[in-house]
């Protein structure tokens, strides 16, 4: 009994300190907010020729949203397979790069490390990275991804339930939304140049080639501007980035001088 009451304790005290904790607040914000476009990718799931065991399949196993609508774009520009999956591949390589720094941030052990994997995903890096506490860091990546791979699966099953009943997804502007919604969350990181110069020449790339060659090969010849500007650019990725503290040998200097010290005495001197 003892145990079982120490337990519940423990239970409450924990829910306690997740409810009081703005990093979970945000966390469950951003993971509602997230949910809801599942039903986009639903309801085009369906109207790309996917039936509903399928995209929910598709949803549940692959929980990245990029990659999923690639995915299904790929396949309802008639593509083939082999490109809707290079296209939805390339496009998660950059929730392992979330890994690994997330890794580092709230370090999961056992088979968290697993789970932590799965939910690894734009807004879950974006939410804990925000936050200067590191526990405030595992409260806002737990938060968020659980929250949003809850909640995504559940609008996606919606969606793709009531695909037939809305009809276009286009009309209602579902093909657009979760790209909106990414690109809001994108932008606002892009505080250098460079990076917001590359992100602009690959969509403009991009743009251009889709006449001319088969579904998903746009986003692969992006991706292909992207790392040739990696390798042959010259700009530094923090340029035109200001400095938010003054340099030490700027910000010191004339300050820590006493009135009428030998140093301030030879300063004055012609």
């Amino acid at each position: 009994m003892l145990r079982v009451d120490a337990a519940q304790g423990a239970g409450r005290l924990a829910c306690m300190k997740l409810w009081r904790s703005p990093a979970a607040r945000t966390g469950a914000s951003v993971a509602i907010a997230t949910g809801l476009y599942g039903v986009s990718f639903g309801a085009l799931g369906v109207a790309s020729g996917l039936d509903f065991w399928q995209t929910q399949v598709l949803s549940l196993l692959l929980f990245s949203g990029g990659s999923q609508f690639a995915f299904i774009g790929v396949i309802a520009g008639g593509g083939s397979g082999g490109a809707a999956l290079g296209s939805a591949a390339l496009l998660g390589i950059r929730n392992a790069v979330y890994g690994m720094q997330l890794n580092a941030l709230i370090a999961p052990r056992g088979w968290l490390r697993l789970g932590a994997a799965h939910v690894t995903i734009d807004e879950s890096m974006a939410t804990a990275s925000a936050q200067a506490d590191p526990a405030e860091q595992k409260r806002a990546f737990w938060v968020t991804g659980v929250g949003i791979f809850l909640l995504w699966n559940v609008f996606t099953a919606v969606g793709s339930l009531l695909g037939g009943a809305i009809g276009d997804p286009k009309v209602w502007g579902l093909d657009g939304a979760a790209v909106a919604a990414f690109l809001g969350l994108l932008w606002p990181r892009l505080k250098a140049r460079e990076p917001a110069a590359i992100a602009v020449a690959c969509a403009v790339v991009t743009v251009i080639v889709v006449p001319f060659v088969p579904p998903g090969v746009p986003v692969l010849v992006g991706a292909v501007v992207a790392a040739l500007w990696g390798l042959f650019g010259v700009g530094k990725a923090d340029e035109g980035l200001e400095p938010d503290v003054e340099p030490p040998h700027r910000a010191n200097q004339g300050h820590d001088l006493e009135p009428g010290s030998g140093d301030e005495r030879e300063r004055r001197m012609p």
